[in-house]
């Protein structure tokens, strides 16, 4: 199949994984070679974010820190944004599309990393508002887009009138 026999929703769907996964490396490229950071390392911001540099070997709020699971994080991961592709493919409303792009791309950028640094790279550190993790901009995209899916599964419902039955298509 032809991007242009593509359903258009996909291409906003895999547009929207290509930018954050292009943003993610950016934003840690910069980190690490940029700003040249070390691990630990903080550069204060403002009194509420910081950049703390710092490898997470486990998935989100260092579950699964030991390190241990890397590959089975990573075929996970991909696993996941090869469905989350293929649903896109049929997608039907804008925001399901962006949605699934904005999971896709932060699954992908964390593989990445996991493949080529052994870690996740995080760096934005909120703990001045008393929120204890660290995290990268695919964990920021990641969370968006469920975030989203959530909001779009509710407003898809709403348009259904009270006691029908969903469409065949």
């Amino acid at each position: 199949m032809t991007l242009s026999r593509l359903n258009p929703l996909a291409l906003i769907a895999y547009g929207a994984a290509l930018a954050v996964i292009v943003l993610d490396q950016l934003t840690k490229l910069w980190v690490l070679t940029g700003l040249d950071m070390r691990l630990g390392q903080t550069i204060e911001i403002s009194p509420i974010f910081d950049l703390t540099y710092t490898l997470n070997p486990g998935i989100s709020f260092g579950i699964f820190s030991d390190g241990g699971g890397r590959w089975i994080l990573s075929i996970f991961s991909v696993a996941v944004a090869v469905a989350l592709g293929w649903w896109a493919r049929n997608a039907s409303r804008r925001l399901f599309a962006v949605a699934i792009g904005l999971i896709m791309g932060g699954a992908l950028g964390n593989v990445i990393d996991r493949v080529r640094v052994g870690a996740v790279v995080d760096f934005l550190d909120f703990s001045g508002l008393m929120f204890p993790y660290i995290f990268n901009v695919a964990d920021a995209a990641i969370s968006v887009g469920v975030a989203l899916l959530v909001l779009d599964s509710f407003l898809h419902e709403r348009e259904a009138p009270v006691g029908s039955e969903p469409q065949k298509e």
